[in-house]
């Protein structure tokens, strides 16, 4: 195989790949992609239009341990390991579920393990405005004014789903009291460091998110935590916050991220058009954080 590594993407957050072949990597060549990833957040593996869902499942174990999602109805028909979402219909069935991430959020934030690295795939791409937001945590840490830091310090945030969460279609009719109980049983809100250490680079991240961090603990400021998410960009409706990066996608690519480092937002079309992509998540060998900060 022939594997071109490294060339840094126009824009500025991460590195393309040309030439990968799921079906020739080495071990090697996926430990130095996963380095990529770690040191320059975001690879993007181009040409890449004719995996087939077991390639991509295949591909994503060579990164760690795949997690599939808690809930059923975002499961791939035929591997529960890819997260779909879709907006057109398969044989008549909605397969996965429609308009999904269009908030500020690190996958799986709201769970005990998050994920190490998130491995997307947009299958069908509308003609425009398809794409995701991102902000390098770790750089939103960076630029912080020193008062902001910290405050930071020592605290501890909050995190949960029910800002966010999804009607299955079996609550359909079922009193609202009862979903949001289930819920709250089922994925209870998780506390973590709100300043964390890179396991692997050392990176001072501030790990929140708009979308799923509900509460800061340890510090006497109650407006604290909308002071961060101001600071770092999340509060900007048009997007133009210094902090915030575009990525576009072109057909056949496949984006692999760093989900401890950056947080990130879907793109949708403000009409209607087709969109389908494919996701897996995986966890590493490294714990979340190596200490809070």
């Amino acid at each position: 195989m022939s594997m071109v590594l490294g060339a840094q993407q126009s824009a500025g957050l991460g590195v393309e790949v040309r030439g990968f072949d799921v079906d020739a990597v080495t071990p090697a060549e996926i430990e130095r992609l996963t380095q990529t990833v770690y040191r320059d957040k975001v690879v993007v593996l181009r040409d890449q239009g004719d995996i087939t869902p077991a390639q991509f499942v295949r591909l994503g174990r060579m990164f760690g341990e795949l997690v599939s999602y808690h809930e059923p109805m975002y499961h791939h028909p035929e591997f529960e390991e890819i997260f779909v979402s879709s907006n057109v219909p398969e044989d008549g069935k909605q397969i996965g579920v429609p308009k999904t991430g269009k908030f500020w959020h690190a996958d799986y934030q709201f769970m005990p393990k998050p994920f190490a690295f998130t491995i997307f795939s947009p299958k069908v791409l509308p003609a425009k405005n398809r794409g995701t937001f991102f902000i390098n945590m770790a750089q939103a840490y960076e630029a912080l004014p020193d008062e902001l830091k910290d405050a930071a310090a020592g605290t501890r945030c909050s995190h949960s789903v029910r800002k966010f969460f999804k009607i299955r279609p079996d609550d359909v009719y079922r009193p609202l009291g009862e979903v949001i109980r289930e819920v709250e049983e089922h994925t209870p809100p998780v506390t973590f460091p709100t300043v964390m250490e890179h396991p692997v680079t050392g990176e001072k991240i501030l790990f929140i998110s708009e979308g799923f961090t509900v509460e800061l603990h340890g510090s006497d400021d109650p407006d604290l935590l909308d002071k961060l998410f101001e600071a770092t960009g999340q509060l900007d409706t048009e997007f133009t916050h210094p902090l915030i990066h575009q990525h576009g996608y072109e057909s056949g690519d496949i984006v692999i991220w760093d989900n401890r480092t950056l947080i990130h937002r879907a793109l949708h079309t403000t009409t209607p058009a087709a969109t389908v992509s494919h996701r897996v998540t995986a966890l590493d060998d490294h714990p979340l954080y190596a200490r809070a900060l």
